[in-house]
């Protein structure tokens, strides 16, 4: 089973290159967001824990989503893999999720990290947000900020993962396909 964590800072075109894994390598796309969303619509006993920590502005436990993860894991029992978008963010998040991984007979395979300069990343989003109208995208404060939470707080989880040699950056300039080739070098030979 191929299980990879796509990694990288907001702008580093983890969405464009996620979308191209799961169509080439036929993987269950994880991503929390979603799951959240799809847990709460469907009323589930996680879901509804969700929503009201959500409503009172408070961050949705680990546990929980490890929770709803598990679920979505079981769900898909015979999928050739997953891809996990936007998760683990904190070492404990990756080590509650090697945990689950672990009681589920299968492990990271590797992360991979879209290497980008932050100079590239605020042009990048910038230019997103003219056409996306997301204001996160639009406002060069929030870019700083967001970019710098991913380097404060998100970015040791790749220390996490280089511990357990499963970290490759790879250069996340250039054409798209060019990348994403670079990308499935770096896969293939998990």
């Amino acid at each position: 089973m191929l299980n990879l964590v796509l990694f990288g800072p907001p702008g580093a075109g983890k969405g464009t290159q996620s979308q191209k894994l799961i169509d080439k390598y036929q993987l269950v796309h994880l991503s929390t967001g979603d799951i959240l969303r799809a847990e709460i619509a469907a009323g589930t006993e996680l879901g509804l824990e969700a929503k009201k920590l959500m409503d009172q502005g408070v961050l949705v436990p680990d546990e929980v989503v490890i929770g709803m993860i598990s679920n979505k894991l079981d769900a898909n029992a015979s999928a050739k893999g997953f891809i996990f978008d936007g998760f683990p963010r904190t070492v404990a998040q990756a080590e509650a999720l090697d945990q689950l991984l672990t009681s589920k007979n299968t492990s990271i395979s590797g992360m991979v990290a879209l290497e980008v300069e932050n100079e590239e990343l605020k042009k990048r989003l910038l230019l997103r947000g003219k056409d996306s109208g997301r204001p996160d995208d639009q406002n060069p404060e929030i870019i700083q900020k967001r970019i710098d939470e991913y380097n404060n707080k998100t970015a040791p989880v790749a220390n996490y993962y280089k511990g357990q040699n499963k970290f490759t950056g790879v250069y996340g300039i250039g054409a798209i396909d060019e990348i994403f080739n670079n990308i499935c070098d770096v896969v293939d030979a998990y």
